[in-house]
């Protein structure tokens, strides 16, 4: 029988331009959800502590504010945004 290794995306998350592109994409999707579970994917590549830390936030409120379903508030993504390294930016929807 083959086992294989459970996939993990922080895995892959090597330079900030994966990390960019793997949160931007994830943005896409019409699910809040898949943002979180993508900012929950980048903050373990990183190292939950550290980020926590950076962001001013204790790692429960890290985890809760990153949780499927949760409604974190503008300002904790901006904080979690910022220690991870990267930034939102707003472009015009093109027509497909």
């Amino acid at each position: 029988m083959t086992t294989f290794a459970t996939f993990d995306a922080a895995d892959y998350l090597d330079s900030e331009e994966a990390i960019a592109e793997f949160l931007a994409a994830a943005m896409e999707d019409p699910n809040p959800d898949v943002f979180l579970s993508a900012l929950g994917a980048v903050t373990r590549a990183r190292g939950v502590a550290k980020i926590a830390a950076e962001a001013g936030l204790g790692r429960e409120s890290l985890y809760k504010a990153i949780a499927p379903g949760a409604h974190p508030r503008y300002e904790t993504i901006q904080k979690l945004l910022r220690a991870l390294g990267v930034q939102m930016s707003i472009s015009p929807r093109h027509a497909h």
